[in-house]
């Protein structure tokens, strides 16, 4: 079940954050994540419009938006490759139409994730806070009625 946010949820999404990013991103210094958890608590989800999904009644994954930009995308690594997280994508699509997305160059899961749905690049540039390169993806409406 694909639901919106709410205030009550923002642990577990937290928890999910931390174990996808274990995953995702292992090249990532700990104080930034844990610089990054408090954001995500504080700052990201105050400002985003996000949606989580649920499975067995929990919170497992979630996708912040900001208009038609991921801002943030996780599902818990342990339910990877069931179709949840291609759900959220779809779900984001309808409501937003085409997609934008910048990952980490180094996030071979996410990488392997938007290009499976059929993001494409259209730019890079470096990461300010961690140097990092980052890939700004795209993807059209049309693909998401395709990919569900």
């Amino acid at each position: 079940m694909i639901r919106d946010f709410e205030t009550e949820d923002t642990d577990a999404v937290v928890k999910v954050w931390m174990a996808a990013t274990s995953v995702a991103h292992p090249f990532l210094a700990d104080d930034f994540i844990k610089s990054e958890a408090g954001n995500l608590r504080n700052i990201y989800l105050v400002h985003a419009q996000t949606r989580v999904v649920e499975s067995g009644g929990n919170v497992v994954g979630f996708i912040a938006m900001i208009g038609n930009e991921i801002g943030g995308f996780f599902l818990d690594p342990d339910l990877h490759g069931n179709g949840l997280g291609r759900a959220m994508v779809v779900d984001a699509a309808r409501a937003n139409g085409a997609l934008e997305v910048e990952v980490f160059e180094r996030n071979a899961v996410g990488r392997r994730f938007y290009d499976s749905y059929g993001f494409r690049s259209i730019g890079s540039s470096t990461h300010e806070a961690t140097g990092e390169t980052v890939l700004r993806l795209t993807t059209q409406a049309a693909n998401a009625g395709a990919a569900a």
